[in-house]
């Protein structure tokens, strides 16, 4: 008895078998292996002796099916329903000498063993590949004639494989046959599940040969392996941008055409990634899912909660490489080396002034627009900088942060604080340049240049005079308004 000699009988077995993806692939070569055939003809001819004692489990179902008592699949040949009920039972009685992997099938253990043996038997006439069955070389030969015959019922698409279009077929469907054991997550294909199983088990399969670092999956490496070689296999045909990933480049690609496929339901703005909505329903929600474990403050991005974190580490991993000073966030960093290279980004379209930072910009032109959105609820004062409203709160407040260590003095801002410790330490670090005279403050400083400059900054309106000082005009506006506001007591 042969296992298998005409293609019909091939393409019912084809049909009938539904498996785990590496199964799948087992399947489609089973379509087409007649290798070890007079191996498996005796374990099938073992198989249907065995059959005979097992009508309680196998029954008929007609004069030519038999079904199986478990999911109800019927099958043409008793001993067919035999190795399909291996997929109930788990069992895989062929087993590798070499790596002691089992198998359910003994031609598959057959084929795994010429992994072993570097055996390759099928060539491509047209590139000279070589493969290990004949099954996987018709499958590479589509590649050269590009013949997909699997044609999705649903949507049209086609594919090469017989497989690719079952797992497309699973969108439709909705079907997630591989769920886990450990978190409930079910997947729609056997390889998507292996590679979760991996988060659980931290098993990483694949290491680089450069660098040593480990991956679970293989498509990983692959993409790492980019950072040593440089490759950027994906270009955009547009503006000829490069890049190493093809998630990347899809991205890349919604710039040029402005597609936003990823709406909110609740304010209709549309992002062009899902994780980008996903962070952006949290504003709707509240949701704050990273908890800080030193104080219990909570955010709603993972970035966020590393970011705060370093308050507590007083970790600053970006170093200016010109000055030495570091920082705790990028954004800062990057502000920073603009002071060095002089880049200023946001130019003001009122009056054309040049800023270095956004924030700097926006706070600018709210000179223009007069815009005071922070205003004190207990005496109604507005302010168009929130630092400037926080300082203000602390006068309802009378709240004191910074207190002198020395005298325990208490102010309102560091920098008053950072004043005062200059009469203790006689510090002056502001020298002029002309009669190198010292200050405490740079303000002082500014005001003394004035005496060597001529300048004289602040002018009467009422008679033009002008002074060197906003004090000298102060009192010399008294003159005009009559104004004495020093009583003798």
């Amino acid at each position: 008895m042969a296992f298998i000699k005409e293609e019909s009988e091939d393409v019912k077995i084809e049909e009938t078998f539904t498996v785990k993806q590496e199964d799948l692939q087992e399947q489609t070569d089973l379509t087409e292996e007649n290798e070890g055939s007079k191996q498996e003809e005796h374990h099938v001819k073992i198989e249907e002796k065995t059959f005979l004692q097992t009508d309680g489990i196998l029954k008929r179902r007609d004069k030519n099916r038999f079904t199986c008592t478990q999911c109800g699949k019927s099958f043409g040949r008793k001993y067919i329903l035999k190795i399909h009920m291996r997929i109930h039972t788990g069992e895989k009685p062929f087993t590798c000498t070499q790596c002691g992997k089992s198998f359910s099938l003994s031609w598959s253990r057959n084929l795994h063993m010429r992994i072993h043996t570097g055996e390759k038997l099928f060539t491509c006439t047209q590139c000279g590949k070589s493969f290990t069955c004949s099954s996987s070389l018709n499958q590479h030969m589509r590649i050269h004639t590009g013949e997909k015959p699997f044609t999705c019922t649903q949507c049209g698409k086609s594919f090469s494989l017989s497989w690719s279009r079952n797992l497309h077929m699973r969108i439709h469907t909705g079907e997630k046959p591989y769920t886990c054991t450990q978190c409930g997550k079910s997947f729609s294909s056997s390889s998507h599940f292996n590679y979760h199983m991996r988060i659980h088990t931290g098993e990483k399969l694949f290491t680089c040969t450069q660098c040593g670092k480990s991956f679970s999956c293989s498509s990983s490496l692959n993409q790492h392996m980019r950072i040593h070689t440089g490759e950027k296999p994906f270009t955009c045909l547009q503006c000829g941008k490069s890049f190493s990933k093809s998630s990347n480049f899809i991205l890349h690609m919604m710039i040029h055409t402005g597609e936003k496929p990823f709406k909110c339901t609740q304010c209709g703005k549309s992002f062009s990634q899902s994780s980008l909505l996903k962070l952006h329903t949290r504003i709707h929600t509240g949701e704050k899912p990273f908890t800080c474990t030193q104080c219990w403050k909570s955010f709603s991005r993972s970035s966020y909660l590393n970011q705060h974190m370093r308050i507590h580490t007083g970790e600053k991993p970006f170093t200016c490489t010109q000055c030495g000073k570091s920082f705790s966030q990028s954004s800062h960093f990057n502000y920073h080396m603009r002071i060095h290279t002089g880049e200023k980004l946001f130019t003001c379209t009122q009056c054309g002034k040049s800023f270095s930072c956004s924030s700097s910009f926006n706070q600018h032109m709210r000179i223009h627009t007069g815009v005071k959105p922070f205003t004190c609820l207990q005496c109604g004062k507005s302010f168009s900088k929130s630092s400037n409203f926080v300082l203000h709160m602390m006068i309802h407040t009378g709240e004191k942060p910074f207190k002198c260590t020395q005298c325990g003095k208490s102010f309102s801002q560091s920098s008053h604080l950072k004043h005062h410790t200059r009469i203790h330490s006689g510090e002056k670090p502001f020298t002029c340049t002309q009669c190198w005279k010292s200050f405490s403050r740079s303000s002082y400083l500014n005001q003394h240049m004035r005496i060597h400059t001529g300048e004289k900054p602040f002018t009467c309106t009422q008679c033009g005079k002008s002074f060197s000082r906003s004090s000298y005009l102060n009192q010399h506006m008294r003159i005009h308004t009559g104004k004495k506001p020093f009583t003798c007591t």
